[in-house]
């Protein structure tokens, strides 16, 4: 019977977590700015202008790519809360992230999610840039070169000090 109830704990949580590896699609909605300032499940403070979401299956920390749709735009926002609890979202985003996917309007919009980690960055090079070497020489111990400034306060000690004998 334990083993039984263990298999299918165990398959649940496969289940979670291959769906949570795939790209979903679904609705999105954002947090109220009147959340601004309480703690999430991971026990950050949500602020308005973080980019950041809550999702039921990825862990905390994980980084998810939104994409609209609709106007093309995407975001990238990190996982610090639990949720949503609404049939037929699969995210809640954060203010500044819905914002930047122009749903505020909406309230509720169709989007994918993704994990960051699976997408490829097209600028990155796949080759380490070397640096050339410098050579990089100081003053240090040279006694024929004195800053200016060290020459106009010598100038100006001297300056006072014939002053002050006379």
């Amino acid at each position: 019977m334990k083993s039984e109830k263990f298999a299918a704990a165990f398959l649940f949580c496969a289940l979670s977590l291959s769906q949570a590896q795939s790209p979903q699609t679904g609705k999105a909605s954002f947090y109220a700015q009147s959340l601004n300032g309480r703690r999430t499940a991971s026990g950050e403070r949500l602020h308005k202008d973080s980019l950041t979401c809550a999702h039921r299956s990825y862990p905390f920390g994980t980084m998810l790519k939104v994409y609209n749709p609709a106007n093309g735009r995407s975001v990238v926002v990190r996982v610090t809360d639990r949720g949503p609890f609404v049939r037929g979202r699969i995210i809640d985003l954060s203010w500044r992230a819905a914002k930047e996917l122009d749903i505020i309007s909406k309230g509720v919009a169709v989007v994918t999610v993704q994990r960051a980690d699976q997408i490829v960055v097209p600028f990155k090079p796949e080759f380490e840039v070397e640096l050339p070497e410098l050579e990089l020489e100081t003053n240090d111990g040279s006694d024929d070169i004195v800053p200016l400034w060290q020459e106009i306060r010598d100038a100006h000690r001297e300056k006072v000090a014939t002053q002050s004998q006379k």
